[in-house]
């Protein structure tokens, strides 16, 4: 399995990039910074906050790497799952221990590709918090000798309006590479510096909703919003999990 997804997506790859790349363009205003923390050649690991599906295809767009992803083992069950692998994504089983998918992310960096881990393990939906990490990414760098590259992706929570994603600016901002060998590397270098990023963003977009046509009362509420520090929550479980547990404490909140 892992020598399967750990080849080369070839020229689907290439092609989708370009669609993408007008499509989402004109849907979107992707702005990107800190492009050049990407090393040219080589490997590295991506190490991003994660809102929404897209976060992997935008981090993609942001740079001229070609960039392979850990997706949500249930996703290669469904009709697209062959077509997810040709552009770049592996599957992980989330909860456990998923040597297949730690042999393919090796394999890939063995071969000095790139690839992109959301250390929160799940999407985290609150625009304003940011989930706590796992610790896969940094086991990944100490095993490969590839850098961590930390990253915060801003604007897409809440993307889509039912089917359709919302148009709105989206901000990729790539950090100074984190080296192997630091110690504790995702809990004191990596993490907290994808917060940062993260709040930096936020009070950016503050700024500029200050000088829009917004009313006056609309854009100091968003100011107000956006310019909070980002919560820190606890390790996140996964959104079947989350929605497992929601129905059954709805359940015992009907009981007799």
């Amino acid at each position: 399995m892992s020598a399967q997804y750990a080849r080369d997506p070839g020229r689907l790859y290439a092609l989708v990039r370009v669609l993408a790349s007008l499509g989402l363009g004109s849907w979107f205003r992707l702005r990107v910074s800190g492009a050049e923390h990407v090393p040219e050649r080589g490997a590295a690991i991506v190490a991003a906050n994660h809102k929404s599906f897209l976060d992997a295809f935008f981090i993609g767009l942001a740079t001229r790497r070609r960039v392979r992803f850990m997706a949500k083992a249930e996703l290669f069950r469904r009709p697209f799952g062959s077509l997810l692998g040709r552009l770049g994504a592996f599957p992980v089983r989330r909860g456990e221990g998923d040597a297949d998918a730690l042999a393919t992310a090796r394999a890939i960096l063995g071969a000095g590709g790139v690839v992109v881990v959301f250390p929160e393990g799940t999407r985290v939906d609150e625009p304003d918090a940011l989930g706590s990490p796992h610790h896969g990414a940094g086991r990944l760098a100490r095993e490969t000798g590839a850098p961590i590259v930390p990253t915060a992706i801003l604007g897409t929570s809440h993307l889509w309006l039912g089917p359709v994603p919302k148009p709105r600016r989206i901000d990729v901002s790539f950090l100074a590479p984190v080296s192997a060998d630091a110690e504790e590397l995702i809990d004191e270098r990596v993490w907290p510096a994808v917060q940062e990023e993260y709040g930096r963003l936020r009070a950016t977009s503050a700024r500029l909703a200050r000088r829009s046509r917004r009313p006056a009362w609309e854009a100091c509420s968003y100011q107000f919003e956006r310019a909070r520090p980002p919560r820190v929550l606890g390790v996140v479980k996964p959104r079947r999990l989350r929605r497992r547990s929601g129905w059954r404490a709805r359940l015992r909140g009907r009981g007799p």
